[in-house]
């Protein structure tokens, strides 16, 4: 099996996985496998954040 560059949280324990704090609840969030590609860019740990940013509201 090739060893492929792990620099985010693909193949590590939960507990050792990158976390943010999310901009509009305050709470933390860690790594999904989803957010992969584009971890540099999120910023809310949920949809429902999303909408509350884009509403104007928290």
């Amino acid at each position: 099996m090739p060893d492929r560059a792990r620099t985010f949280g693909g193949g590590r324990k939960p507990s050792e996985r990158p976390s943010k704090v999310c901009a509009v609840c305050g709470l933390p969030f860690a790594w999904r496998k989803k957010w992969e590609r584009e971890w540099e860019q999120v910023k809310y740990c949920s949809d429902r954040c999303r909408a509350a940013a884009k509403r104007g509201a928290s």
